[in-house]
């Protein structure tokens, strides 16, 4: 029994692996053609040139459908706001705008404060760009308006360039907040009004691909760092300290070390008012995780904790009693709109590029994640657009540069919001509040403002845990992410984005720069060639070398592929080259020497005396003196051919090749080019083709070219490439192909275009 039911397993898997040798057959395929060169595959396919599509022609065509696809592709709310579906939509968009609503006043008020602005001007950067952005964005659910990286930012160009030291008023060292305020904002509104013009003209001209170039290890890193700034600059509403502005390079460790060495100055009702916000905040979000599945709306925490603490600091007096700084008058109603100033485009060009650049990543990274998350499509460009309006208008309105909130976004996704709707219901209440319920929060501590900003940064600085499974997956991107967060923390923000951008451009030019090389082998039995270090069935087909690089070739790598080229096929090809023209040479020497002998032997003949009989006779003396003329000449010519026969000896095939010269010859006939990686040739890489041709012709090994995408065909007809040493009967379909050729070539020493290759 004990025997049966052993062999029992045995048998079901001897069965299974039969069953897949029979499945394996029936998935064989055999395939009988010509061997084709791309001279017979073009004639075979009928290649020609594909015809481009000008699209800038269409940008001039003037017609009524143009005009109305112009409009819908600007102006997206006309498009979809009247399919809106009012039954199925309308009320979870209401009721997304109002948690987002609930969770933007006060975020609103507490990153005013972070970009060193009155909190109410925050209200106004959460009403004015979430309209705009209703009109003109293209994503249905992510939450424009203030944000912690961008106000961070805004805040230390606000401080560098309107510091509190020159506001002091004469009489002692109190700071004129009145003036330094009204400086600050007109500083951020001009600011804002700058990204604005940066974005929208990027968005023009098609420019949002710019985005690409921030992976997301960097905008992981650098928003990680940006969190860590932001955390920073909030100790000092914590301890309720007085800080000295820091602005430029190592400007966070000199505040840390500030902050640090003034600690025993902590005001303590500040540091208890901030301790108790952050764990009631912590404690409601919990809840709200635990009971999200009970709860219709998540509770909010932040607005009942900014509701609660203004009470109690009113009826506590803490402002007065225990030294507790607080947010101060909030007027009621809007601002009318204000030119920008002119004269702060200079100061300001460069931060506002680096802001609108990391805003728009930020809103085109999550606008693209809820787009693939529901089936919709975020056009990059006008996204940059609508970001660049919101910001544009926002800035006449003295609003500062905005994006989307991740956290804000999640909620009106998860609330069931479904389109901008719910951002301008929430812009809408914004609105109320702004005009007869902010003047209210006037006690509000300052405290409680920095403690619900600290507590925010969670789902920033969790990405701290980045490091680890970067490790694991891929250790370039974690030097990408490493290098942006250190350079962030010690640059700043605007010169930290610079060094991350740089450092990422420069490390792609790096590992194109170090691509992995290969010898191929033919796996038995098929087509396909396979690196022989990594394959350990592939086998070098005996004679060819069939050589890869896993990048393009163009003028950073074009060295370095000849170097590892020459290196992988174990041949010292320069040696070998230069040994054979020192031997060459030295027979030329030889054959010089040989020819001036000899003239030195037809020039002595010429001296020798004849002797001659001398008869009386005229005839008998007319007869001697042309046989001895005729001598000569015979003499003369003789040598002359010996030397002409010795040079065409030492100048015939035979005599120069390296057999012949003595030296070692190569273990391969044939080199194979495998070129299937290469997407475009510059000048560079063609040189280096040639010279590969060249070399490897001096040491008798024939070179061939195999699997080229058309467009690189094209572009080495371009570059006359192709002369009368190489032509395109060099190039092949594939590397079967070209291997083939070798192989049969080497045996019939002519061109066969009716071979055959069987797979």
């Amino acid at each position: 029994m004990e025997l049966s039911e052993a062999s029992g397993p045995r048998d079901t898997q001897v069965l299974l692996a039969t069953t897949e040798a029979m499945e394996l057959r029936r998935r064989d395929y055999h395939v009988e053609r010509p061997l084709l060169n791309q001279e017979q595959l073009e004639e075979l396919g009928h290649w020609g040139s594909a015809t481009r599509t000008h699209q800038w022609r269409t940008w001039f065509q003037c017609s009524r459908a143009r005009a109305r696809a112009l409009l819908l592709q600007h102006l997206p709310v006309l498009a979809w706001l009247p399919q809106y579906p009012v039954r199925d939509w309308l009320l979870g968009d209401l009721l997304s705008g109002l948690s987002v609503a609930i969770m933007q006043l006060p975020q609103g008020l507490a990153y005013a404060l972070l970009a060193g602005l009155p909190p109410v001007f925050g209200l106004y950067s959460s009403f004015y760009p979430v309209f705009v952005y209703f009109l003109f964005g293209t994503s249905r659910h992510i939450s424009v308006g203030t944000f912690a990286v961008m106000s961070v930012m805004v805040g230390s160009v606000t401080e560098s360039l309107a510091p509190d030291e020159a506001f002091l008023l004469d009489l002692n060292s109190t700071v004129n907040k009145m003036a330094r305020d009204l400086e600050r904002v007109r500083l951020a509104s001009t600011l804002s009004v700058l990204v604005g013009l940066f974005q929208v003209g990027l968005g023009l001209v098609h420019f949002g691909f710019v985005v690409t170039y921030l992976s997301e290890p960097l905008v992981r890193g650098y928003t990680t760092a940006a969190a860590v700034q932001v955390f920073v600059s909030q100790l000092k509403y914590v301890f309720g300290l007085h800080l000295s502005s820091f602005s430029g390079p190592l400007s966070l460790i000199y505040t840390v070390l500030e902050v640090c060495w003034k600690l025993p100055q902590s005001v303590v009702g500040a540091v208890v008012t901030a301790f108790v916000t952050g764990v009631v905040l912590v404690v409601v979000k919990l809840l709200n995780d635990k009971l999200r599945r009970h709860l219709p709306l998540p509770l909010p925490g932040e607005l009942l904790t900014l509701i609660g603490a203004t009470g109690i600091s009113y009826s506590v007096r803490l402002k007065h009693r225990f030294g507790v700084d607080v947010v101060g008058p909030i007027p009621a109603g809007l601002v009318p709109p204000e030119a920008p100033s002119p004269q702060l485009f200079a100061k300001l060009v460069g931060n506002a590029f680096a802001i609108a650049v990391v805003g728009f990543a930020i809103a085109i990274s999550l606008g693209k994640i809820f787009a693939l998350r529901h089936g919709y499509r975020v056009d990059s460009n006008q996204e940059l657009v609508a970001l660049g309006l919101s910001n544009l208008i926002g800035g006449i309105f003295q609003c500062f540069p905005v994006s989307c909130s991740m956290s804000r976004s999640l909620v009106q996704e998860s609330t069931g919001g479904n389109t901008q709707v719910a951002g301008a219901t929430a812009s809408l209440f914004i609105l109320i509040i702004i005009i007869k319920v902010g003047e209210l929060f006037q006690d509000l501590p300052k405290a409680v403002l920095a403690a619900i900003i600290i507590v925010n940064l969670k789902g920033m600085l969790m990405q701290l845990t980045d490091i680890r499974s970067l490790w694991k997956a891929n250790r370039v991107d974690l030097l990408i992410w490493l290098v942006t967060f250190v350079a962030t923390i010690l640059l700043n923000l605007d010169l930290g984005l610079a060094v991350a951008i740089a450092f990422s451009l420069l490390l792609v030019v790096v590992r194109t720069q170090l691509p992995h090389y290969s010898v191929l082998g033919q796996v038995p039995d098929t087509d396909i060639y396979r690196d022989v270090a990594e394959y350990s069935e592939a086998r070098e087909v005996p004679g060819v070398k069939v050589f890869r690089s896993s990048a393009t070739v163009y003028f950073a790598n074009a060295e370095l592929y000849s170097d590892a080229l020459k290196q992988r096929c174990g041949v010292d090809v320069d040696y070998l080259i230069s040994q054979k023209k020192k031997l060459l040479k030295k027979q030329e020497l030889k054959l010089k020497r040989l020819q001036k002998e000899l003239q030195k032997q037809a020039a002595a003949s010429k001296d020798t005396p004849v002797s001659i009989d001398v008869n009386t006779s005229d005839g008998n003396i007319k007869s001697n003196n042309m046989e001895g003329s005729k001598a000569e000449v015979s003499t003369e010519n003789e040598l002359q051919k010996t030397a002409a026969g010795g040079q065409e000896d030492a100048k015939a095939p035979d005599m120069c090749t390296l057999r012949a010269l003595g030296l070692p010859q190569p273990e391969f006939h044939s080199l194979v080019l495998d070129l299937s990686t290469l997407s475009y040739v510059d000048t560079v890489c063609l040189k280096s083709l040639k010279n590969i041709f060249h070399d490897f012709r001096e040491i008798e090994v024939e070179v061939y070219m195999a699997a080229c995408h058309t467009p690189v065909v094209t572009q080495l007809e371009a570059g006359h490439f192709f002369d009368a040493s190489i032509t395109k009967q060099h190039l092949f379909a594939s590397v079967h192909d070209a291997v083939i050729f070798a192989l049969q070539h080497l045996r019939s020493n002519q061109v066969s275009p009716v071979l055959v290759t069987k797979l």
